[in-house]
């Protein structure tokens, strides 16, 4: 069927018809995807068990693959931006490869387990995003790759979040160049910084903007972006471009200039894009 429909579309578009508007090419009909729920003590972050969901493909207990993973902060969020209808739907369309994604749900701590690990924002948060590092990847990680079929290697292994849970994904891949080799960034929280002494000081002293300019490049690594015009309304230096839209941009910039291709970086921005679940779901797929 998938063959006729290619033929079908090719021949209408060569006699000028649009195919968008025929009832008899189908939608395709998602593919099931099935959720594991784990809970996990970890002897880094011991203040509450970690609840991580894992998304599963389409017929992964009858097959015997091994599968690519995606580890995404903000577990808790996967409802709200709709990841499994997208994977599903992603699935049947033969857009994406199957993937497993592992969901790691944040605690009640959040401010303070996200961030860069050793290098907290000038009031102290992320002061434990160290011992969450070491809690994903000494601990989550393993047991994953224990349970479930999953390739490993930066080129299977991705990391995605987003606001503050995206600055963690940013952080974790690039620390970590060995284990991640893709990252996935939605209204990161690229401003955070540790001297909020004045303008020039916040602007020179974010983190990842530092740490990018300090290279060294990490060979293969690809990062995806998405910013929205309307995440937030501060324009620290009136340039009259949101704090959240250039700081990503000038990121990019960061990235560009220690020698990345525009192949290996690719930047969404979305006029109508709000700091918010339904924005991330939008520009998911």
């Amino acid at each position: 069927m998938g063959r006729c429909r290619e033929i079908i579309l090719l021949a209408l578009l060569l006699v000028g018809c649009s195919p968008v508007s025929l009832p008899f090419l189908p939608t395709p009909t998602p593919l099931p995807v099935t959720i594991d729920s784990l809970r996990f003590d970890s002897a880094y972050l011991t203040n509450t068990p970690r609840k991580v969901d894992v998304f599963l493909p389409p017929g992964y207990a009858q097959s015997t693959e091994t599968y690519p993973v995606l580890y995404a902060q903000d577990g808790q969020d996967m409802q709200s931006v709709r990841l499994k209808e997208t994977l599903e739907i992603l699935f049947a369309q033969n857009a994406i490869q199957p993937i497993i994604v592992v969901a790691i749900h944040a605690s009640g701590e959040r401010l303070s387990e996200y961030g860069t690990a050793g290098i907290p924002d000038y009031q102290f948060r992320g002061s434990r995003a160290d011992l969450y590092t070491r809690m994903l990847l000494e601990e989550i990680m393993p047991e994953i790759e224990a349970r479930y079929r999953v390739k490993t290697g930066p080129q299977h292994t991705s990391v995605m979040g987003w606001s503050l849970g995206g600055l963690m994904a940013f952080d974790l891949a690039w620390n970590h160049p060995g284990v991640f080799g893709r990252v996935g960034v939605f209204s990161g929280s690229f401003w955070w910084h540790t001297d909020n002494t004045d303008l020039d000081s916040m602007l020179n002293s974010r983190i990842a903007h530092n740490m990018v300019r300090e290279g060294p490049l990490r060979e293969g690594m690809r990062f995806w972006f998405e910013s929205g015009f309307l995440d937030e309304e501060e324009d620290r230096d009136g340039d009259g471009v949101i704090d959240s839209v250039q700081d990503t941009r000038e990121l990019v910039a960061e990235l560009k200039a220690l020698g990345y291709a525009d192949g290996n970086i690719r930047l969404l921005e979305l006029e109508q894009g709000y700091h918010s679940p339904g924005t991330w779901a939008e520009a998911l797929p």
